[in-house]
């Protein structure tokens, strides 16, 4: 029987990081049964190239404001998004596909690291050499991490998981799947509590235990 969990995010999407302490409480849950995590990069807002609209500027920060009173996670609103910021998530995205090539064990703590330096800390994140520094703090080699960064299959990947995402229809972050077999069971599509989820969880792992 072949099982794991599937965690389909971007690392600067705002509800990603306001489901942060839920994730991480369903993939210990998984862990603790023997089913491995294996995250997915959702591409939410990827190869763009100019800076943000005011409008824009705007919207964003009062989605970041819904989710810091929804789910009480730290964010950074002095100075957010300044003037200029092209708010790209692929570098990041690519960040977390070259971890997750190099170093499994290490996506999960960039991931937080990321969030953590994207929100709680207003650093850009959209540049190499933050993410670089970045990957070094979550356990992987700087030199090994950034020359990887930069190759041209980890650009493939990357887009491999943002093709895979729209193919499936996943339109919203943060998606939690959990996959029997290579049969896929939506936990949620969307924030929710852990009260919430949990339980579902729990369901699925027993029955992927009697499988």
């Amino acid at each position: 029987m072949s099982a794991r969990l599937l965690y389909v995010m971007d690392p600067m999407c705002s509800w990603c990081w306001g489901f942060a302490p839920v994730a991480e409480a369903l993939v210990e849950q998984a862990q603790a049964a023997g089913v491995e995590l294996h995250l997915v990069m959702g591409g939410l807002r990827s190869g763009s190239g100019s800076a943000l609209e005011p409008t824009t500027r705007r919207y964003i920060l009062e989605h970041w404001q819904a989710v810091n009173e929804a789910t009480g996670q730290p964010f950074k609103f002095d100075g957010a998004l300044p003037e200029g910021f092209v708010y790209d998530t692929e570098p990041a995205c690519r960040a977390l596909v070259t971890a997750r090539g190099l170093a499994p064990d290490c996506a999960w703590a960039l991931l937080k690291l990321i969030q953590q330096a994207f929100y709680a800390h207003g650093r850009d994140v959209t540049r190499a050499s933050v993410l670089v520094e970045l990957a070094e703090q979550a356990g992987l080699p700087r030199i090994e991490f950034a020359a990887a960064f930069d190759r041209m299959e980890q650009h493939t990947a990357t887009l491999a998981d943002f093709a895979w995402v729209q193919d499936l229809g996943i339109a919203g972050f943060p998606t939690l799947l959990a996959e029997r077999n290579g049969q896929l069971a939506l936990l949620t599509n969307g924030y929710q509590p852990l009260e919430q989820l949990s339980p579902l969880l729990g369901r699925w792992l027993e029955r992927a235990a009697c499988a």
